[in-house]
């Protein structure tokens, strides 16, 4: 039997990263003596140790014989041995789910975090018990990815591809990192918008494996003891949703968890965190989708969405527990809440904690960078336009407020006169001083002096405006009309169609090129293939949130940041704004390709980065000379690592 000191040892040794310890089956049947002994749980990173005395040493051999004598009497056919009485238990008897920590052999071939599966090299293969569960052949990591993505392509229907991408994370994570990252343009609309919305509505019928933390209201009053569940104790990012407003398709309750995980795919990819720095958490309070609530398949609380007081103290709970478990410096990106969470959460938090909704500052930096880099093609400033919006949420008035900000600081003048230069129009028609009174509060700045006008083309008329931007979540509203009357006042028409996912869009690519002969100045949420028209090719671009947040959020993180300020975002905005060349603008691109993300990435947290130490807001100190080459140093790399 193998020694106690060695067992010892080996049940309180966590895997550690490329270098994944190994146990023969005789040392896992003594583990599990020793185990008994100690009081172990079997969890990788305990967090209460155990010490070995006379006392509980005598319970290991009493623990012991019993495993004799139930050797002796436990005997299945063939005269095989039923070592840990799992063939004699009935349904009625409690048995102990027992678990080695460490990954050797076949249990180092289902660690996502260690596996390599054929690149296994012959040494690695004798060291580590891998002889005989592998075929003979050692690939390179480039093959493997050329590979998968041979079978990837096979799939005529996204979500298949989706679901084979999942897969693979959860079977070889640096595989999956290299190929998002080596295939970044074909590959982040699988991972993430459009065929994310699809796998949201279907997550329950493909649910596998967790992925995060489901934390319900059966959890409250135990939120921290919830996270101390994670496995990984460094967190340095996490993404939170609530399901309620799961990009343009509405409350997926339980469902949302594909957009925290896809979210947190490409803060690794296109940001370079850790994947194990990075924690995807569903808050699961109902949901008031009646066809989800009467669905078999359905993961979630099978209730009404729990408002008020009781969703209040859940979320306060969350956050208290996050600061609690993870320390001042972790990133907390709020994800798809309904409105009326949204802004009360990031008033209520920034303050207090490192937040950021993606939906409102995400969305609205990605925004102001294309509207910036565009002002090359038609020659304005940006003081110089007035802007149109369909929406007058989260995002619309997001966008709205970040502009005013940039305006009024290129301008040196009032928050309050920038504001007038931007409309917005809501489901009841555009929002004017005479609707003030039944507004919501975060649309109230934006009611300005007007007469009612219900219809978006009568507006678009009466306005004028020189962009027209579209966050309604509602397809096909840019119409013939619409886009005709922005082409008929403007030579160079900025339409900005940005609802996802693709069936959401408020135009296509193809329809506001033709409508409008050609000249608009196009881009959208979701991706379209490039338009022929004239005699020439259009590349529509992509106003992607994965433009700004991985970089955003890898420039917090560098810095130390243990706050959010709006200048960060303006600084985000003008370092993806710098990275638009003029071959992109002979396209009609205002956003440079997601083939250099990385590079874009690296970029945007050196610029915020250097305003969180300019604020006084960083606390990792000095500050590096070069904060784009630091940036670079610190990103995650997918490269194989060689286990001795």
């Amino acid at each position: 039997m193998i020694s106690l000191q060695r067992c010892c040892f080996l049940q309180n040794t966590p895997s550690v990263s490329g270098r994944p310890w190994g146990l023969s089956h005789s040392e896992r049947k003594g583990c599990v003596l020793v185990k008994v002994a100690l009081g172990s749980n079997g969890r990788s990173g305990d967090r209460t140790g155990s010490v070995l005395t006379e006392s509980n040493l005598k319970e290991a051999r009493e623990a012991e014989a019993s495993v004799t004598d139930l050797n002796a009497k436990s005997m299945v056919g063939g005269g095989v041995e039923d070592v840990y009485g799992e063939d004699t238990a009935t349904e009625d008897q409690q048995v102990t789910p027992w678990a080695v920590s460490v990954a050797s052999g076949y249990t180092l071939l289902r660690d996502p975090h260690h596996n390599k599966g054929l690149a296994f090299n012959e040494k690695e293969r004798d060291a580590h018990y891998l002889r005989g569960l592998l075929p003979p052949a050692v690939v390179s990591h480039d093959l493997q990815v050329r590979k998968m993505m041979n079978n990837i392509r096979q799939y005529q229907v996204p979500l298949q591809k989706y679901m084979a991408m999942m897969d693979l994370q959860e079977r070889n994570g640096k595989l999956f990192y290299k190929m998002l990252i080596d295939h970044v343009e074909e590959l982040l609309p699988i991972v993430y918008t459009p065929t994310v919305g699809e796998a949201c509505q279907k997550y329950g019928s493909i649910f596998k494996n967790p992925q995060g933390l489901f934390i319900s209201l059966k959890e409250k009053g135990k939120v921290l003891e919830v996270l101390r569940n994670w496995p990984e104790r460094r967190i340095q990012v996490i993404v939170v949703t609530d399901g309620e407003r799961i990009l343009g398709l509405g409350d997926l309750g339980c469902q949302g968890m594909g957009i925290p995980v896809g979210k947190l795919s490409l803060y690794t990819a296109l940001g370079g965190i850790r994947p194990s720095a990075c924690l995807p958490v569903t808050i699961d309070v109902g949901t008031n989708n009646e066809e989800l609530l009467k669905d078999e398949f359905y993961i979630g609380l099978r209730q009404r969405r729990a408002t008020g007081q009781e969703y209040a103290e859940l979320l306060h709970e969350f956050m208290t527990a996050v600061k609690q478990n993870y320390g001042e410096k972790v990133l907390i990106q709020f994800e798809d809440f309904a409105n009326h969470n949204a802004f009360d959460l990031l008033a209520k938090y920034g303050s207090t904690h490192l937040v950021f909704n993606d939906d409102i500052q995400g969305t609205a930096s990605v925004v102001l960078a294309g509207l910036i880099a565009a002002q090359k093609l038609v020659g304005k400033t940006l003081a110089d336009h007035t802007f149109l919006f369909l929406g007058a949420g989260e995002a619309g008035t997001g966008i709205a407020e970040l502009i005013a900000l940039e305006i009024s600081k290129q301008t040196n003048s009032s928050l309050e006169d920038a504001r007038k230069k931007i409309w917005l129009v809501d489901s009841r028609g555009l929002i004017v001083r005479d609707r003030i009174e039944s507004l919501q509060h975060f649309k109230k700045p934006w009611a300005h002096r007007h007469d009612h006008i219900k219809e978006l083309v009568n507006a678009v008329k009466a306005i004028k405006p020189t962009v027209l931007i579209g966050t309604s979540g509602v397809g096909r509203k840019f119409t013939k009309d619409v886009v005709e009357a922005m082409a008929s006042i403007n030579e160079r028409p900025i339409i900005l169609a940005l609802s996802n996912p693709t069936s959401q869009s408020e135009c296509t690519a193809e329809e506001a090129y033709t409508w409008s002969q050609g000249r608009a100045i196009f881009s959208s949420g979701s991706p379209f293939d490039p338009v022929e028209y004239g005699g020439k090719t259009f590349v529509p671009g992509q106003a992607n949130n994965a433009y700004i947040f991985p970089g955003f959020g890898l420039g917090l993180i560098i810095a130390g940041a243990i706050r959010v300020h709006e200048d960060m975002l303006l600084a985000a905005s003008e370092a993806l704004a710098s990275q638009v060349t003029e071959e992109n603008f002979a396209k009609g691109l205002i956003y440079p390709p997601f083939k250099n993300i990385r590079k874009i990435s690296a970029q945007i947290a050196a610029n915020v980065a250097s305003k969180a130490y300019e604020l006084g807001l960083a606390t990792r100190l000095p500050q590096p000379e070069n904060l784009v080459k630091y940036a670079e140093s610190c990103m995650f790399s997918p490269a194989y690592r060689t286990y001795r």
